[in-house]
């Protein structure tokens, strides 16, 4: 045995059973040792942002902490941007980087990099494994710490010498640290402030998807106060049977509005709401200066205790039909295309519980209403706001649900950052529909320019934000990559190639001209 030995059967024995891959030379050791142990699910991804979206998607939909297999600091580094995502979304992921033995670290190696400074920047736990006999008691601890405070980003650093030379053993890694409660005077102020007239309770997290949310709004009905969730979150349910939580938006004028005059914001498992940049003569948070900003529970807290608690404290409501998204789908549309009408069309033909992955960016607002009126389903969103998050969440979506309806709504632009999930889609034979909506252009950077203030468009700029000269061809690109895929020009087409798409199994392209 060696130290990546006893690595594989920590994690084994841990019940972390699935790896999200792309190694290299400093890891094949550990690439050896996976390999003696089939019982772990090893999945190539052929870009390291792949890698690390995919382990998001997986805890988003499954809660269990995947590892990463990442190939020193350049690796890293290529993977940050999911895992910014993934620490937005309070995602448990756990990062394996490879780095050189460490008697080789004095010298000046084309692959050596600051592997501590750039997990440090990210991860909420790093560690780098300093002896053989200690590789499973780190990992015991790694996997610990992703599972800490409803998830974290924990990196393991695994020099190669300590991948390689000689260890006995495994360890299971201990339960989470209990997770810390606001007092019981924290709750009585809140329950107070949530009687006062115009209150709103924030919440995220569990409450957005399991059967606290029937809870948040029973009690909430009975203090006679909104309900609310932010925009971008890790998961929600969305159309029919989903509790009415109101869902805030995406430009900080409209969040204005949504919070203008509310006598108290009482924040359960979520931040302050901060506009998602900073603008001209705005300011960068929505709540009124007058409202009382409470902040009861944090994320890395108890949000299921903080809720019964407050429920204790003001009572339960009785739900009805009123308190649900009905049933409401709409007609199948027909004629020419437009993102509103696909956004009809996914609602009419998506069945029961499937899981969207939502980084239409600029269509996703003209993709909502429909949306809102399909059968229930899981939607996860881009909490990070780091682009190129949707093809391989839904990867990871798609693994940790195999036997549910993976679409994932992805514009042009911010496809190309990830689009090597295609890849990873086919080869394990995903059951996810990616819907292309190709404006030829990164359009939020279009409507961003105008949020701004700038409104002469010149040639650099539009050199810039065009995506056009050669255009994208999807079609080809997801052929390239084993996905079978289609470009519509019409709703005929679209309704065809959709209704295909989730009559069949397995990976599909469609591209919208839109």
């Amino acid at each position: 045995m060696n130290g990546a030995e006893t690595l594989v059967r920590t994690l084994l024995a841990s019940g972390v059973r699935v790896c999200f891959a792309n190694p290299g030379t400093s890891e094949m050791h550990f690439v050896a040792a996976l390999d003696r142990h089939p019982d772990m699910r090893c999945i190539l991804c052929l870009f390291e942002g792949g890698v690390s979206g995919a382990a998001d998607g997986y805890f988003r939909m499954s809660g269990e902490v995947a590892a990463t297999l990442l190939h020193l600091a350049p690796g890293f580094g290529n993977a940050f941007a999911n895992l910014h995502n993934a620490r937005k979304a309070q995602s448990g992921v756990l990062n394996i980087m490879g780095d050189h033995a460490d008697y080789h670290l004095r010298f000046e190696a084309p692959l050596k990099g600051d592997t501590v400074g750039i997990s440090q920047a990210v991860s909420h736990w790093t560690r780098v494994c300093s002896e053989a006999g200690r590789v499973a008691t780190d990992a015991a601890d790694a996997i610990q710490a992703a599972r800490a405070r409803n998830g974290q980003i924990a990196t393991l650093i695994l020099p190669a010498n300590m991948a390689w030379d000689p260890a006995e053993g495994y360890q299971v890694a201990p339960p989470p640290p209990p997770l810390r409660r606001p007092s019981v005077a924290e709750v009585a102020a809140a329950a107070r402030a949530l009687r006062q007239p115009g209150a709103v309770l924030l919440v995220d997290g569990p409450v957005l998807w399991s059967d606290l949310g029937l809870l948040a709004r029973r009690l909430t009905k009975a203090a006679g106060a909104r309900l609310m969730q932010p925009f971008f979150v890790s998961r929600f349910r969305r159309g029919a049977g989903a509790v009415k939580i109101e869902r805030m938006a995406y430009r900080i004028e409209e969040n204005l509005k949504l919070l203008q005059g509310a006598s108290a914001l009482v924040l359960c498992g979520t931040d302050r709401p901060a506009g998602f940049f900073a603008y001209p003569g705005l300011p960068s948070t929505p709540d009124d200066p007058d409202t009382r900003l409470i902040e009861l529970c944090t994320r890395g807290m108890d949000i299921g205790w903080t809720l019964r608690a407050l429920a204790d404290e003001i009572g339960e409501a009785d739900l009805g039909p009123d308190d649900f998204m009905p049933l409401d789908l709409p007609a199948l549309p027909e004629g020419d295309l437009t993102v509103t009408k696909v956004g009809e069309a996914i609602a009419n033909l998506m069945p029961d519980n499937a899981i969207v992955v939502d980084e239409g960016i600029s269509a996703s607002y003209f993709l909502a209403p429909g949306l809102k009126r399909a059968r229930g389903h899981d939607a996860l969103t881009i909490t990070g706001g780091s682009i190129g998050f949707g093809l391989p969440n839904a990867v990871g979506a798609a693994v940790a649900c195999p036997d549910r309806k993976v679409v994932v709504l992805e514009g042009d632009g911010s496809g190309m950052y990830t689009l090597q999930s295609l890849w990873t889609m086919a080869r394990e034979r995903l059951d996810v529909t990616v819907v292309i909506f190709a404006n030829r252009g990164y359009q939020i950077l279009r409507d961003e320019l105008a949020a701004v203030g700038v409104r002469e468009v010149g040639r650099n700029i539009r050199r810039m934000f065009d995506v056009e000269g050669p255009e994208l061809d999807w079609v080809a690109l997801a052929r390239g990559h084993g996905v079978d895929g289609v470009r519509v020009t019409d709703m005929a087409g679209f309704n065809a190639a959709f209704a295909a798409a989730m009559a069949e199994s397995g990976p599909r392209l469609i591209e919208v001209a839109c």
